[in-house]
């Protein structure tokens, strides 16, 4: 599987050199938000506000104002933690064209609760005029910029920073409110976002030489949740369904799937994998996610649970997969 280094970084330039209506804020997370090279690049178009989250927030809609397109760069903790009112108030209420780039979501931060935005989508997803976006590898992050820059109002990006894999084909770039189908099946369907949809992909593999016929699909887009693929998939789906969340299980992707099946009116086994309702420890990315049951192994089980089978798979078992890049709508022998 390749790695790329720190894919927004490079993106970033290349893709805004023939955009001057873009233009950068920071709050003093520069570096570490990997847009010290546009500032170098572009130091007209960069604005450091110090750390300031909400006067740079009311900055950025002062900006959309006078026409520019400002794209909000920050841990993502601190964009609706820090900056909610102005966020709801001076951006989504006039629906202005600030585009928000959350770095660090969910657990990916050994910074304890203060620091780990788990609850991001939850709260994001009740704000009107408010589009939510998640990256699961390298392909989305060099990607996700057309997206964003296409889309009308305020975007919210849970993006990936540093050295991310790529799962996915250059040639299949982020597609807006459209699910990946990474294999079909009609025992189950698995739906994974972000950092999870790799340790599934490793799970899927294994199952399917086991017989598991499993719909794998990777969300990307949390608001608006109407891709018809999403339902197709729940109600294919024989022994239930599993949702996988690098978030709280309360208002993410496994209430977005509930909600789904609740107003569809059928009936369908449901397991959520994500934070129980709980704050997460600080401590490495490999240790928080077996602890808080977002890893491999905790995908496992809940399908044992679903098909009441065991499987005897091993930790062992799933290092040894070697993921290649993933074709929407792949056969197993493509993992």
């Amino acid at each position: 599987m390749e790695i790329v280094k720190r894919p927004h970084a490079i993106n970033l330039v290349n893709w805004a050199k023939d955009k001057p209506e873009v233009v950068v804020l920071s709050a003093d997370l520069t570096s570490s938000c990997e847009i010290d090279d546009f500032r170098k690049t572009y130091p007209e178009r960069f604005i450091s506000l110090g750390v300031a989250e909400q006067n740079m927030v009311s900055w950025a809609a002062g900006l959309a104002r006078e026409g520019f397109i400002p794209f909000v760069h920050t841990f993502a903790v601190f964009i609706y933690r820090q900056a909610l009112h102005q966020l709801m108030v001076s951006v989504a209420y006039p629906n202005l064209p600030v585009k928000f780039f959350g770095f660090l979501p969910g657990i990916l931060t050994p910074g304890g609760m203060t620091h780990q935005a788990t609850e991001d989508i939850a709260i994001l997803r009740s704000v009107p005029n408010m589009t939510i976006l998640e990256c699961g590898d390298a392909t989305e992050v060099e990607t996700v910029l057309d997206v964003v820059y296409e889309l009308r109002g305020a975007v919210y990006v849970r993006i990936l920073r540093g050295e991310v894999p790529r799962l996915f084909p250059k040639t299949e770039p982020f597609k807006f409110n459209q699910a990946r189908i990474l294999s079909t099946g009609e025992d189950l369907a698995i739906f994974t976002s972000g950092i999870t949809t790799e340790e599934a992909l490793r799970v899927t593999s294994l199952l399917s030489q086991r017989g598991v016929s499993i719909q794998h699909l990777h969300i990307s887009t949390h608001k608006p949740f109407d891709d018809p693929a999403i339902m197709e998939a729940i109600e294919k789906a024989k022994y239930g369904v599993i949702t996988m969340e690098n978030h709280t299980v309360v208002g993410g992707l496994g209430t977005s799937i509930a909600e789904k099946i609740a107003t569809a009116g059928i009936g369908k086994k449901l397991i959520r994998l994500g934070l129980q309702d709980v704050y997460a420890h600080g401590a490495s990315r490999p240790y928080l996610m077996k602890k808080y049951q977002l890893d491999a192994m905790a995908l496992v089980r809940s399908v044992e649970s679903l098909l009441g089978e065991t499987f005897d798979i091993t930790e062992q078992d799933l290092a040894a997969i070697h993921l290649q890049p993933v074709h929407s709508a792949a056969k197993a022998e493509a993992l």
